[in-house]
């Protein structure tokens, strides 16, 4: 079991501390960050689903994780980063989706396959996932005010991200790319409240999920119609 000294460094079998790491392979002390990254975040959601966002401190998140509230905050810088922690890969992932995506394929497309290939693995970011544990985040996320200010933060992000790629894509003019950049990101979003919304009415996934694809690929074509510089 990892647990910490006086100091607030990590002692315990195998474990180095944030200061000083043990030796090891190239990205193993990066795997490390990772892996108590997602110990402490998955600690501090299954308190708040357990008593409430708002009746859970940060104390009472750090206790749970067994380190101390210092180090808690060099991983998170706020509780409302605890639970957001999911969203973290995501921030980016459209304008890496642009950026990685063959030389000759048009942004659009690349948006598209990938959001479609969200729907088939049932990614919970496409919303189409029935998960106990994926809807109880959601309802955790959607229904605590602060949260849900947070996360219009991370879309702001990820629109100027998409933004900054489809520019360096494509060429054309800030604004034009912001433009967008925003009603690419709403397209999403939105497609993916559909799918909770359905999901959270009863239904299954699987049962959703030929609608979702449906109504993917009739979104993706509106945004072609309008958007032909990323077509």
């Amino acid at each position: 079991m990892t647990t910490e000294d006086d100091n607030g460094a990590e002692t315990g079998t195998g474990a180095g501390t944030l200061a000083s790491p043990s030796p090891g392979p190239p990205g193993l002390r990066e795997r490390k960050k990772a892996q108590r990254y997602q110990a402490i975040s998955e600690a501090a959601i299954a308190l708040f689903l357990e008593k409430g966002y708002d009746k859970v401190s940060v104390a009472e998140v750090a206790a749970a994780a067994e380190i101390s509230k210092p180090t808690l905050f060099r991983y998170f810088a706020s509780k409302e980063d605890l639970v957001l922690h999911r969203f973290a890969d995501h921030e980016d992932e459209a304008a890496r989706v642009v950026a990685d995506r063959p030389a000759k394929r048009p942004a659009l497309d690349a948006l598209q396959r990938h959001f479609l290939d969200g729907l088939e693995r049932h990614d919970p970011v496409t919303g189409l996932n029935d998960a106990p544990g994926v809807l109880a985040y959601l309802r955790l996320l959607h229904g605590t005010p602060a949260l849900v200010a947070r996360l219009y933060a991370y879309q702001d992000r990820s629109e100027r991200a998409l933004a900054e790629a489809l520019l360096t894509a494509h060429g054309g003019n800030t604004l034009e790319a912001r433009l967008a950049a925003g009603q690419i990101v709403t397209v999403r979003r939105v497609l993916a409240e559909e799918n909770m919304r359905r999901i959270k009415a009863g239904e299954s996934a699987a049962a959703v999920w030929p609608d979702a694809v449906t109504s993917a690929n009739r979104a993706f074509a509106q945004l072609r119609s309008g958007l032909a510089r990323y077509a």
